[in-house]
């Protein structure tokens, strides 16, 4: 199914952490506006997971070439050769071309992961072939089966790496850097015993040692750095050098930490919490708190330029291009503000997804300007 965009420009403007509602001295208007857009999403896709409060098959009035108004984005990702990957509720869709045409390549009718939600969707850094996406139920009755599928050829095509009734309910999954068939998954139902390892892209995993904290929100596996890992949460920061089996909480940082970002190997880590922003020189090992007048819910950073970073409230984009000792506000535009993703060769553009319909954008730093990428029904 091929889809093609509207070039018309408009000079428009892994799920947030519940630590957005709590304290902090950073933003907390932000915090509330992010608080309140999550428990919308929330609800949203909970319906998914109760099977009798679903229609077995939504009739849907199609607004874009994403969907009808009740599509909403999970996740985005911008990889090399001009591929752009949409996770939504309904559909999984894909360009090689920057956004100018897009193909539904999964959970459309007839297609793998037919009925299922695409969810938590990532690349590996040591092969960017290499993709996961996690699933749930969508629609009444799904024909597909709920679990972490992944791909080897960028998304074009997917199977099932694992199913959920093998190893749980999934909250994350993230690739590791010890090998390009490395990656990490977290299972919430088992607290601090939840992070899981496979070294075979999905098909089996074992147990990492025991975390510091009861729940965390996400992992990051630094990159260039065999076995050396961040985990993040409500409360706080830890960090492995032996592939998860050993944890350190970090003690520069005070209360939550939303999310993590770098762009790439030896380059800094950035990280949004309560307190603010902090940034690591030195792979993880320490953290200094660089800027307190806001936090964001979620990072992105430029892979060519480790200074350029971008940052979403719920209702705003925001950029740096000191390392986080400055930020700007971009232009707004109108929509449900949910992933962003920092193209990766060209550090002033910049891609963001809309929910409530689904649409895509991006943002032109040279021209301090919006692009929709949306295609048209």
């Amino acid at each position: 199914m091929e889809i093609h965009q509207s070039t018309q420009k408009r000079r428009k403007r892994k799920i947030l952490p519940f630590a957005l509602i709590t304290g902090g001295s950073a933003s907390v208007a932000a915090r509330v506006a992010l608080a309140l857009s999550l428990s919308a999403f929330l609800i949203a896709c909970s319906s998914g997971t109760q099977s009798g409060t679903l229609a077995a098959t939504p009739t849907v009035v199609r607004v874009n070439g994403f969907g009808g108004t009740d599509n909403h984005v999970h996740s985005l990702l911008a990889l090399p050769g001009k591929v752009l990957i949409l996770a939504t509720h309904y559909g999984l869709f894909r360009s090689s071309d920057n956004g100018e045409h897009w193909t539904m390549v999964a959970a459309g009718p007839g297609q793998i992961m037919d009925g299922l939600m695409t969810d938590s969707l990532v690349s590996s850094e040591l092969n960017q072939q290499r993709l996961y996406v996690l699933t749930q139920i969508a629609v009444n009755h799904p024909k597909g089966t709920i679990g972490l599928y992944t791909s080897a050829d960028q998304g074009r095509t997917w199977k099932l790496a694992v199913d959920q009734a093998s190893v749980g309910s999934i909250f994350f999954v993230q690739p590791g850097n010890d090998n390009p068939d490395e990656v990490y998954i977290y299972l919430p139902d088992l607290g601090p015993l939840g992070l899981k390892v496979s070294l075979d892209a999905g098909q089996h995993f074992s147990p990492t040692g025991k975390l510091p904290f009861a729940r965390i929100f996400g992992l990051l596996a630094i990159p260039g750095t065999s076995g050396q890992l961040l985990v993040y949460g409500n409360d706080g920061m830890a960090r492995s050098s032996d592939g998860g089996i050993h944890w350190e909480v970090i003690k520069d940082t005070k209360g939550g930490i939303f999310d993590l970002a770098t762009s790439g190997p030896h380059s800094p880590i950035y990280a949004s919490g309560d307190a603010g922003i902090y940034v690591s020189q030195d792979q993880g090992k320490s953290f200094s708190l660089i800027y307190t007048k806001a936090s964001y819910g979620a990072l992105a950073c430029s892979p060519t330029q480790s200074q350029e970073i971008y940052g979403k409230t719920g209702t705003g984009i925001y950029s740096s291009s000191d390392g986080g000792h400055t930020w700007q506000k971009l232009p707004p535009i109108k929509g449900n503000l949910q992933s962003l993703a920092a193209d990766p060769q060209n550090p002033s553009r910049l891609y963001l997804a809309l929910s409530y319909p689904s649409e895509v954008y991006s943002y032109d730093k040279a021209g301090n300007t919006w692009t929709s990428l949306t295609p048209k029904p």
